[in-house]
């Protein structure tokens, strides 16, 4: 290749690098919830719990900042739940390449689809229209 000519990401190479994350996030995700998994059962000595009974303490990683916080004191059941937040994460990392990829190409119109489909998944995982 010469010097002068100015290397762009073709089709292939986008696709390729768009694989590259869905596999490795999905990987790291997996190896998070596995870890995660592993401490519960250390810590608490693979005593079962009783789901058939709801007990408030147990919904208290429901949200982001107390999945954040449990992880934090290294709790196992928080870092289960970072790695099915990391899962879900990793389609919306792949939006948003996908949307700079697409600015790169001078796409506007596939800018503006990706941009319209991040809203609607910030939109429903916020708590949606319905509550």
């Amino acid at each position: 290749m010469d010097a002068g000519k100015k290397e762009n990401l073709n089709d292939k190479d986008i696709q390729l690098i768009l694989g590259t994350l869905l596999r490795a996030g999905v990987i790291i995700s997996m190896s998070i919830v596995l870890i995660g998994g592993a401490i519960f059962l250390i810590h608490n000595k693979g005593a079962i719990t009783n789901y058939k009974v709801f007990t408030p303490e147990l919904s208290k990683f429901s949200s982001i900042t107390g999945i954040f916080r449990g992880v934090a004191s290294f709790q196992g059941d928080a870092i289960v739940q970072f790695g099915i937040l990391m899962l879900i994460f990793t389609p919306i990392a792949r939006i948003v390449f996908a949307i700079f990829s697409f600015l790169i190409e001078r796409d506007y119109l596939y800018v503006l689809i990706g941009f319209i489909i991040l809203a609607i998944i910030t939109i429903s995982l916020n708590g949606g229209i319905a509550h």
